[in-house]
């Protein structure tokens, strides 16, 4: 037996997974709340006790870890124009694994740069300008980013003639600055893996230090990085597969926790109806985004603004009033859990809207145009109704009674006839909670770590 370690250090637990290499198998899990307040080390002993119970005492050949640890990586970006640079640098910080505060457009204002002071990022991403094109906008906003003060890094990769002018603006203001390609070089071209590559070298050299992880890094063997960067890692292994063995194809995976929805596809989106033209910048075939105003106990009453009282009344059988009064009970008690049948069915109505709100956010539409030729369909983002496959991941998703029933809502809906959602899936589940922990071993073993997850990710059958 070759047993190795991997651990995810979570914003709430601690978990922590060992696998058998030589075996390609699960060994066991176990998991403990994350003590990032006094020594995030007590939380980790704690959970591989729990672990030690279950599988016995192992002496591990390698260590490897993601964080999520303290709110995880809070990145806030700039570009010029919303659609064009301004996504990119959101895409970029996205599938770094960041969790993105805000972007902003066109020329940052006295305004803004406050908003950035209160935000206080770990990671402000500058972008702005193809190669060649506008640059007095990018120079501009790194003169209002040297004016606060912040220690934070600065991420420059916009337009490459203006580049070494920000670098300097930024440095002689004490800043700490990293220049790297484009993320829009042409018009229409994502070139976001340079920055996001700086942006997980700078996690692992400043951030895991602000986290207070520097003494557990000492006892990883290689490199840590961002959880959902992870789980995205995962997703794309299982969907690509490797020279060795085919993935799954097409799939989604949904991630519902107590402040975010995270939602992964892997897909390249194009279009699956005919006479469809595609509108704004092409979709990364690895896509991820978070939604941070919905989520089960801190982002509860955000599913209740975006979904509506009476979608969740309707689902949970609860009358208005008595919603409310449970909504508020469990946003100002984070820890509450559904022990009660009226805060399971409150649960389920909010982990079905969760689903949902976050697919339709996630997935793309498409609009009816009429053209001198005739009829034709614009799309904007990806189409992913051909998609058959639906991953569910994250305690709340997990551990629930009516998980078809949950998933069933990231499918299309005929009330709203312009989102691109699978038609049908089949529902995967992720019993374990394993996924960060195979995207660590995919760094390293990406055969095993492929096979473990066809192994642990239990079918619950087609979702129509």
């Amino acid at each position: 037996m070759k047993p190795i370690l991997m651990i995810d250090f979570g914003s709430t637990y601690t978990k922590v997974t060992a696998v058998d290499l030589e075996g390609a198998r699960l060994l066991g899990t176990a998991s403990s709340y994350t003590t990032v307040q006094t020594d995030i080390n007590d939380g980790l002993n704690n959970a591989l006790n729990l672990l030690s119970q279950k599988i016995g005492q192992l002496q591990y050949e390698k260590r490897y870890a993601c964080s999520s640890a303290a709110g995880g990586l809070k990145m806030v970006s700039c570009g010029l124009v919303p659609e064009l640079t301004a996504e990119a640098a959101r895409q970029a910080s996205l599938g770094a694994g960041a969790k993105v505060l805000r972007v902003y457009s066109y020329q940052l204002t006295e305004d803004d740069a406050e908003e950035i002071q209160q935000l206080a990022p770990d990671i402000f991403l500058l972008t702005g300008g193809t190669d060649g094109g506008n640059k007095e906008n990018i120079i501009e906003n790194a003169k209002i980013l040297a004016g606060i003060p912040l220690d934070f890094p600065i991420v420059v990769a916009g337009n490459r003639t203006a580049a070494r002018t920000c670098e300097r603006i930024l440095t002689e203001a004490g800043k700490q600055v990293h220049v790297c390609e484009n993320v829009m070089p042409k018009f229409n071209q994502l070139n976001i893996l340079p920055a996001q590559a700086v942006i997980r070298e700078i996690f692992l050299d400043r951030i895991i230090k602000a986290k207070g992880l520097s003494q557990a890094s000492q006892l990883i063997s290689g490199i840590m990085m961002p959880t959902p960067a992870a789980v995205l890692a995962a997703m794309e292994l299982l969907s690509r597969g490797t020279q060795k063995q085919s993935g799954l194809g097409q799939l989604i995976a949904v991630d519902v926790g107590g402040a975010t929805t995270d939602i992964y596809s892997m897909s390249e989106g194009e279009p699956q109806r005919v006479n469809t033209v595609v509108k704004g910048l092409p979709e990364p075939y690895a896509k991820r985004t978070v939604e941070g105003d919905i989520g089960m106990r801190y982002s509860a009453s955000g599913i209740a603004e975006a979904a509506g009282m009476a979608n969740i009344c309707r689902l949970s059988g609860l009358c208005e009033a008595r919603a409310e009064e449970l909504l508020s009970q469990i946003t100002q008690h984070t820890d509450t859990l559904p022990e009660t049948q009226e805060l399971a069915q409150l649960d389920f109505a909010l982990a079905s809207l969760a689903v949902k709100t976050g697919l339709m956010r996630h997935a793309g539409f498409v609009e009816k145009a009429y053209t001198p030729c005739g009829e034709t369909w614009v799309q904007t983002g990806k189409d992913l109704s051909a998609v058959d496959k639906v991953i569910i991941t994250g305690g709340s998703l997990i551990h629930a009674d009516r998980v078809e029933e949950i998933a069933a809502c990231a499918l299309y809906d005929a009330a709203e006839p312009s989102s691109l959602r699978p038609q049908q899936a089949e529902v995967l589940v992720d019993t374990q909670y394993i996924l960060s922990a195979m995207g660590l071993l995919s760094q390293y073993e990406p055969d095993i770590a492929l096979t473990i997850m066809k192994k642990e990710l239990t079918s619950h059958g087609t979702a129509k």
